[in-house]
């Protein structure tokens, strides 16, 4: 029989490490117990966000199936962050940050503790891509649980969800909403556990780690609250078993081709901008090349089917509702769309787990059909040209147009792009500019959904374009660039950029160009000086200073 506790036995085996045997005697465990393997259950569990409120609980379960199938998993905690919480504060700034101290941190407890393999269960945005990150570099057998979506709120007979409070307040703001209604949909919006309702980061990571290989089947569209959670927590515990005697690894299962699943899922989902920056990191810990233009190549031939929030009206509950994830990927399956070969934490290929489970329910108008997409490509486009020489991310469905040219209104951050959104600074036909909130400049890469929501709560969606060296949260909608590369605190040409200029954006030849000369732009280059840090010390600090480009996918443990 394999050996399933080849790390573990290191401390609970050897004769000379008595202290290590006392301490976990100390714990509970005994003799019979150092025979088996110990797996690390790290829950990013936490009172203060929806998203991980309920974590903790579900790693209880983890730990119960590991029981059933005679492993140890033993239950720790790490951080997490609230991007709806922290969106618009400078707490934002800390959020993508938060990823790697997340991935630093699992790793560090799994390989110190000599721990045989690790299962996360995970929330919100950066949870999922930093636990991902941590099983790639541990590369030891490993599952991924995710806490689910939350339920959505209700005024009027109209669903509810986060962005649903933040474009409220851009309605108020516009004098188009009373503050009574602003305040009744804050207080309904979100009404439980769970993470934020639409095909944003949360559920764009999530959906695409399971098409990855990387959770059981639905457990990225299972909702947050109910016994199929429960019982996916429960499931996953005891699938450690099997990972565990087959010798399971995250290199056996994530490849180039299924990283492509991944991203072809993303793309019909209509998914997160967020994923394009988490996929590039991902890829770069399992030492696959996967750039900005595999990104490209997939979202061209692929098309965009889901009637999605934040462009369209249904949220991963009617996913869950009309089959599920696993609904989706075997249509994409039967239509060629994927790449059924690729191993999964079940033990089984995609295509196996797949024959099991039902199709997309008949009459369903979520997804729709592959002859009839709501665009025949995909929403993700990469674009380059003078003001983004080694790239930039749109998120372009087409509801808003495929063209845009406007004249530059520059605000040197996102707050001061808030006070001028508000002050009525921004009109028809501008490009709102906002810069110095890269990776280095902001420092973290903030998202920005305030002032997209905003801009489309005062009704401008489709007459203003929006273009930043940050980035933007998965319920952001409207004619969007972010991941600007180079970024502005490093001399970029989005730092070059004056109110008035002529910016161009097109997606159908993926190019974003300032229409401004070469003898122009060099003449401006030579009197700019770059700004210092926004801070001197501190986790922001050693983010700056080693934070690598957008482009690269913001990864910090590469110098």
């Amino acid at each position: 029989m394999k050996e399933l506790n080849k790390y573990s036995k290191t401390v609970t085996q050897d004769p000379t490490q008595p202290a290590a045997q006392a301490m976990l005697h100390a714990i509970g465990l005994t003799k019979e117990d150092f025979k088996k393997p110990l797996v690390g259950i790290a829950s990013t569990g936490y009172e203060g966000n929806p998203c991980n409120m309920h974590l903790n609980d579900l790693a209880k379960l983890v730990k119960k199936g590991t029981i059933n199938k005679d492993v140890i998993g033993l239950i720790f905690n790490t951080i997490g962050v609230s991007d709806g919480i922290s969106m618009g504060t400078p707490g934002m700034r800390f959020s993508l940050p938060s990823r790697d101290v997340i991935a630093d941190s699992m790793e560090t407890v799994v390989q110190a503790m000599s721990y045989d393999g690790m299962i996360t269960v995970v929330g919100c945005d950066k949870n999922m891509p930093g636990a991902l990150m941590a099983m790639i570099r541990v590369n030891k057998p490993s599952i991924l649980v995710y806490g689910g979506t939350i339920d959505s709120g209700c005024h009027n007979g109209k669903k509810l969800d986060v962005v649903s409070a933040f474009e409220a307040w851009g309605s108020k703001v516009a004098g188009n909403m009373s503050e009574s209604e602003f305040e009744t949909i804050v207080e309904k919006a979100c009404p439980g556990a769970g993470a934020c309702g639409g095909m944003y980061t949360a559920n764009t990571m999530a959906s695409a780690i399971e098409a990855l290989g990387m959770t059981l089947p639905f457990n990225s569209s299972n909702p947050a609250t109910g016994e199929e959670k429960k019982e996916d927590a429960f499931n996953a515990g005891e699938a450690m078993r099997i990972l565990l005697e087959k010798d399971i690894k995250p290199s056996d299962i994530i490849t180039k081709n299924s990283l492509e699943n991944a991203i072809r899922l993303v793309t019909i989902l209509g998914g997160s901008t967020n994923a394009v920056l988490h996929f590039l990191a991902i890829a770069r810990a399992a030492k696959i090349s996967f750039t900005l233009e595999d990104f490209q190549r997939i979202s061209d031939n692929t098309p965009f089917l889901a009637d999605l929030k934040p462009s369209g009206k249904y949220l991963m509950e009617d996913v869950h509702r009309v089959g599920g994830i696993p609904a989706v990927m075997k249509y994409l399956l039967a239509k060629g769309l994927l790449h059924g070969g690729c191993l999964t934490v079940t033990g089984k290929t995609i295509a196996e787990n797949l024959a099991e489970v039902d199709g997309l329910q008949e009459g369903q108008d979520v997804i729709m059909p592959i002859e009839t997409p709501i665009k025949a490509s995909g929403h993700l486009r990469m674009l380059y040209g003078n003001l983004a020489p080694e790239g930039s991310v749109a998120k372009i469905t087409g509801k808003e147009g495929l063209k845009y040219k406007g004249t530059a209104k520059v605000f040197e951050s996102e707050y001061a792009a808030n006070d001028g959104i508000r002050e009525g600074k921004v009109s028809k036909g501008d490009v709102v500019v906002i810069r110095y909130e890269g990776p280095k400049g902001g420092p973290g890469m903030p998202e920005m959904l305030k002032p997209t929501a905003a801009i489309m709560g005062a009704g401008l969606g489709k007459e203003v374009a929006l273009i930043t060296d940050g980035r933007f949260s998965g319920g952001t909608h409207g004619f969007v660039v972010g991941h600007i590369t180079p970024e502005a605190q490093e001399g970029g040409v989005i730092a070059l950029v004056k109110d008035g200029d002529i910016i161009k954006i097109d997606a159908d030849t993926n190019s974003i160009i300032l229409d401004v000369s070469e003898e122009e732009l060099e003449s401006r280059k030579a009197k700019w000086t770059e700004p210092p840090l926004k801070v001197t010390r501190g986790v922001l600090y050693k983010y700056a200073k080693t934070v690598s480009s957008a482009a690269l996918g913001c990864v910090t443990d590469e110098f």
